[in-house]
């Protein structure tokens, strides 16, 4: 037991020293390399810690070994500028002038909802009130507003139409009907709804529109029988 507990702070402590050594990004905002030698380190300090029989100098050296290729790793990345995007990614600009960007977000395995969702946690609910979003390398996200964006955000836009399927628990919220919303796409002339890339509309009446490769557009409507929400 009490040789347990000497294994386990002295793993500690270099530890410790490592991942001081390693640098404040380290501790924070992690880039994918940095990502995968953290995730390892905390494996391979696991076994010695936990099993005796293992000598613990073994995880020592794993431990220092890891530190040396995260030190190679980022010279390399500071250094070598062909190499910087391969081991640290680049930023994706997944929303611009033209609207949403569905190859990038396609390529970060990411969708719509999940485009939303990261913009209402910075605080921005409305998809016109942008100009550019995008994902840093490290996966945080980063939006720049339009002028006086508050006014344009007077309520909570819905997502009707997502990737050309309707989503049936907003189309409830509205209280409005697919066939309206239908009727709405054939009037901008929307064929399809599988063209469409996202519908959302707001309690005002106010509708955001993208088509699949094309640029967005907006309109205001008056709902059947004063609908709002």
């Amino acid at each position: 037991m009490v040789l347990v507990i000497i294994r386990t702070a002295i793993l500690f402590v270099v530890l410790l020293v490592i991942m001081r050594l390693m640098g404040k990004r380290q501790i924070g905002e992690m880039q994918p390399f940095e990502l995968v030698i953290t995730l390892l380190i905390a494996e391979l300090v696991c076994i010695p810690m936990s099993d005796s029989s293992i000598p613990l100098l073994y995880g020592v050296l794993s431990v220092v070994t890891l530190f040396v290729l995260h030190e190679c790793a980022t010279l390399l990345d500071l250094k070598v500028k062909p190499l910087k995007g391969f081991l640290s990614g680049k930023p994706s600009v997944v929303i611009n002038k033209n609207g949403i960007d569905d190859y990038q977000l396609k390529k970060n395995r990411l969708d719509v909802s999940d485009l939303i969702e990261s913009l209402r946690a910075a605080g921005y609910f409305s998809l016109d009130c942008i100009d550019y979003a995008l994902y840093e390398a490290n996966g945080t996200f980063s939006a720049l507003p339009k002028s006086g964006y508050e006014q344009m955000q007077c309520s909570l836009p819905l997502v009707i139409i997502d990737n050309g399927k309707f989503d049936g628990k907003n189309l409830a919220l509205t209280g409005l009907t697919q066939e309206y919303f239908e009727g709405l796409l054939r009037s901008r002339g929307v064929k399809r709804v599988k063209r469409v890339l996202v519908l959302t509309a707001d309690g005002t009446g106010k509708l955001y529109l993208q088509e699949k490769g094309e640029k967005f557009s907006t309109f205001c409507v008056q709902y059947p029988g004063g609908a709002t929400w």
